[in-house]
């Protein structure tokens, strides 16, 4: 058998596969990146003001859902995942994990760096740190529409 032989007659589950690891993979690096960010602003914080754990912690969560959505679309594209995927559809599959994959990953990291800079609030003005709250949630928009894009992709069409 050939390596083309061999990729028409199993590619569509390697690429399907392959789509399960970069939407998880990603999207996980990201929010790891991100609530690590937050995590050391947020340590130094805490040695002079212990009490406002609970207001950093909000910040801290924030990098996070991006690996979630990347993991939801992995499971979804598990659910979809099948021996006998032709080449196209495990390609199809494929380029659906791409939008949480790779948006899921940037916009951890950005939204990580801007949640970092809400602990920079909080440390200063507490009243005000809602407002870094809402600067961070504007990054997650992002991260949320590629997910929607991928959910989308994946249900719209049946193998």
């Amino acid at each position: 058998m050939t390596f083309s032989e061999f990729l028409v007659s199993h590619g569509g589950v390697f690429f399907a596969g392959l789509g399960i690891a970069v939407a998880v993979f990603l999207s996980g690096i990201g929010s790891a990146k991100g609530v690590g960010l937050v995590g050391e602003a947020a340590s130094g914080l805490m040695i002079e003001e212990p009490e406002k754990f609970g207001k950093s912690l909000v910040l801290q969560l924030l990098p996070g859902t991006q690996g979630l959505y990347g993991f939801v679309i992995g499971l979804m594209l598990l659910g979809k995942l099948d021996a006998s995927l032709s080449l196209a559809e495990g390609l199809y599959l494929f380029a659906a994990s791409l939008p949480i994959g790779f948006v899921g990953w940037i916009s951890a990291i950005a939204q990580g760096k801007t949640a970092a800079a809400g602990i920079a609030i909080l440390a200063k003005n507490e009243e005000q740190s809602t407002k870094g709250i809402i600067y961070a949630v504007m990054v997650e928009t992002y991260a949320l529409l590629s997910f929607v894009i991928s959910l989308i992709l994946i249900n719209a069409v049946s193998f």
